[in-house]
């Protein structure tokens, strides 16, 4: 039994599934747990005290040096708190699939709230909780496709396209870089960026990198719809953890177009150079123009990053020479002539 004190200690009390705390005081840990158990009708066998803060629980040895007013949990024999995450971790599941209630309390905190910060904390609760994620079609979630033409009717469409969009982007660089070579050049440099187009066109413009309906080799996000950054150039991951999910609502749609798919090798100032110098510098040699296609089109050298994670300093990072022509093709040799007998 612990040591009783001459003054008594006060704390505040609460059940693990309750925020409504009351105040009690005990010279010993015993008088306060039993008080609590009175409070809250819970058995006194098998209960026990922790700090609300991490958890720890409230023995003899540490009533002594627990400040006084110090929170405190009652857990009874079958209950576990782990302090502050244990909160966090309960708030977050409300959250997940949140009830109309939920909504409608959020909105009437927010309307409420004069603070600025706790205003934005707010609106940002609402506008994660108010989406509609599994929704796909126009009919299902208007709002979601409020600026958008008439022909998107679907969400995963609209993002394929947008995807689509930004490949073509990077085609029409990639041709004008013909002027970089000369006349006499510039036909074979626009053969090899034919033959690229017509890939893309095979692979639809790799429209299905924003597609969660695609398949998982063939998409950047969740099944669900979220992507995460994948970091700056010259890291291999997003320390701040960004991600966002464009499927949720509109403002999400919107904000995604500010997201970058970044070349790692730079294209404008590495790549579309690099097969503008092979073409000028063939000497009869073939150009590996599926090399060059993949620096600029695919996830071979792209990366989706958050706009603070798209870095504008220069790359400083080339082409590697010995990728740039395909490796000759060996003569076959002939087998000599069987002598007949």
């Amino acid at each position: 039994m612990s040591a009783v004190l001459r003054k008594p200690k006060t704390f505040k009390l609460r059940s693990l599934h309750s925020e409504k705390k009351f105040g009690v005081a005990g010279r010993s840990c015993e008088e306060v747990l039993r008080k609590g158990c009175q409070h809250l009708q819970l058995p006194i066998s098998g209960s026990r005290l922790c700090l609300y803060e991490d958890g720890t629980e409230l023995t003899g040895d540490y009533f002594r040096s627990a400040p006084d007013n110090s929170e405190l949990v009652l857990l009874t024999a079958d209950q576990t708190w782990q302090g502050f995450v244990s909160d966090i971790s309960r708030f977050l599941s409300v959250f997940q699939e949140p009830h109309a209630g939920v909504i409608q309390a959020a909105r009437q905190l927010l309307s409420d709230e004069k603070a600025p910060l706790r205003q934005k904390l707010l609106a940002d609760l609402l506008g994660t909780v108010s989406e509609n994620i599994t929704a796909e079609t126009r009919a299902e979630d208007p709002p979601w496709f409020e600026g958008l033409e008439s022909r998107f009717r679907s969400k995963s469409g609209y993002l394929r396209y947008s995807c689509e969009s930004r490949i073509r982007s990077y085609l029409r660089e990639v041709t004008s870089g013909a002027s970089l070579v000369g006349a006499e050049a510039r036909e074979e440099y626009l053969r090899l960026v034919g033959s690229m187009q017509q890939k893309l066109q095979a692979a639809q413009y790799n429209s299905s990198y924003f597609d969660r309906g695609a398949k998982a080799s063939r998409r950047l996000c969740t099944p669900e719809g979220w992507f995460s950054c994948q970091g700056p150039f010259d890291v291999d991951d997003c320390t701040s953890r960004h991600s966002i999910n464009p499927y949720s609502n509109r403002e999400s749609r919107v904000l995604f177009s500010t997201w970058n798919l970044d070349h790692v090798i730079e294209k404008k100032r590495a790549v579309v150079p690099a097969l503008a110098a092979a073409v000028h510098d063939a000497e009869g040699r073939e150009v590996d123009w599926e090399y060059f296609y993949r620096l600029l089109f695919t996830l071979e050298n792209l990366k989706l990053v958050h706009i603070a994670c798209h870095k504008k300093t220069t790359h400083k990072l080339h082409c590697d020479p010995s990728r740039v022509y395909c490796a000759p093709v060996a003569p076959r040799r002939k087998r000599p002539a069987r002598q007949r007998p």
